[in-house]
Parts: C-alpha cells; structure tokens; sequence
C-alpha cells in the first residue's frame, strides 16, 4: 500500500472525529483547550501506534473467538505506559485529562483499528494507519480545542491572544459549546471534502442513508456479533459501556 495513502486516509477521507464520528466521548470532554486537545492526540497516537503493530504481529495466532478481550489487553498495556509516562513528564496535563487517559483502552477508535485494519495487515501498513489515524485524531482534537478556547477563554495555548475588553463566551467551553462547535466543525469539513472533489472531477460524497452500515466502523461491529449499533453497543460487556 502506498503509505502517503495510508496517512492521508486517517487525516482525511477516514478522519475518525470528523468522517466517521466515533472517539466522540473524548472529543467534546478534553478539547475546552487546545493544550488538553494536542495531549489527548498524542497519547491516542502512541496507543494507536503501538496497538495496531502489536495485533499485527500477533494476528496469526489469535483465535477469532477470543481476539476482542486478547485485543483489549493489548491496548491496555500500551495505555498503561503512556499513562505512566504523562503523570511522571507531564502531571499538570495528566491531572487535567483525568480519566480519559485509562478510558483510551476502550476507545473506539484504537478498537476498531485493531479490528478493521490492523488485524488483516501487515506490521509497517499497521503502523502507517496507526499514524493517519493518531493525526487525523490530534489534528480535529486541537482544532477544536483552539477554537473553544479562543471563543470561552480569548487564550490559544494559555496565550491570551484576544484585545482587552473582549467578553468570552463562556457556552463554547460548557458541554452545549463542544456539541454545537463539533456539529460546526463537522458541517465545514464536508464542505472542504464537496469541493476537493468538485476540482478533481470526481463525485461529490452523498449524505449517508444505510444507517449504521455507512459508519467506517460498521465492519467492526458486525464482526463482534452487533445488530447495527454503536461499537460501544456491540461491545458493552467487554468495554463496561461506550467509549465513544
């Protein structure tokens, strides 16, 4: 596979926040600031990384039965380190990510990856989608945690960047805030995505109407015995509930 390719699908035509609307628990919980949005990223690439390489090399002798909780365990590790490394280099970013560093280990997006891809690629093909996806993650992530604290705090970074007298919104950093700057997001994305494709000739993407089967997930769910559901669904007794 051609690994510009790879990395561009995670970034781009598969970004998992923006095309395929999953991780979105994490998503609207930490990026009330672009420093929380980059760090969450980070730490979700390394686990991705890791991950997706791991299930790689050990595909072969995974028994199909049991490849969901071997694949959890997996994850687990890596998260655990990760965890480990922010709270000794970074408390500060440790403490303000909480528990969503430990929930990484039922994330869609690392489950899915493992399933969807990882599990039927090759070691370097893993890494590679491990590494557009862990972008495309930190990339929409830090986007919206710029913008929300731009608009709740006037800082990007804890930079303040706004002229006195300027008056946050304080509803941008508050739950309603996060839902309807994704929405906005989400909305502006596919636009960019109509017109890349308008300039190419190519067909503009349609709204999706299949229901659960035009989610980049839909594979992973049918795979693990779900009825159309959400991944979190379809894997509520292993994960102990949606991950987003």
């Amino acid at each position: 596979m051609n690994p510009f390719k790879l990395i561009k699908n995670g970034i781009v035509d598969e970004n998992p926040t923006l095309v395929q609307c999953i991780g979105l628990c994490p998503t609207l919980a930490v990026s009330t600031s672009a420093t929380n949005g980059i760090g969450m990223g980070i730490a979700a690439t390394a686990v991705l990384i890791g991950s997706n390489m791991a299930v790689s090399a050990i595909r072969r002798f995974v028994p199909d039965e049991i490849r969901i909780p071997i694949f959890i365990v997996v994850i687990a590790g890596f998260v655990t380190v990760v965890q480990l490394l922010i709270s000794g280099f970074a408390p500060a970013l440790d403490q303000a990510l909480g528990i969503f560093i430990p929930l990484i280990v039922v994330n869609c997006i690392i489950l899915a990856r493992s399933e969807a891809f990882a599990f039927k690629n090759g070691l370097v093909a893993s890494a590679l989608d491990g590494v557009g996806m862990g972008l495309g993650f930190t990339l929409a992530l830090t986007s919206l945690g710029a913008v929300r604290e731009l608009l709740g705090n006037g800082t990007v970074f804890d930079i303040k960047v706004t002229p006195d007298g300027f008056q946050p919104a304080l509803l941008v950093i508050l739950a309603p805030g996060g839902f309807i700057a994704l929405g906005t997001f989400m909305a502006l994305f596919r636009r960019y995505q109509s017109w890349v494709a308008e300039r190419r000739g190519l067909s503009v993407p349609e709204a999706a109407d299949e229901g659960c089967g035009a989610c980049g997930a839909a594979a992973f769910c049918k795979a693990t015995g779900g009825d159309g559901g959400s991944v979190g669904d379809s894997i509520g007794p292993v994960t102990g509930g949606s991950a987003g």
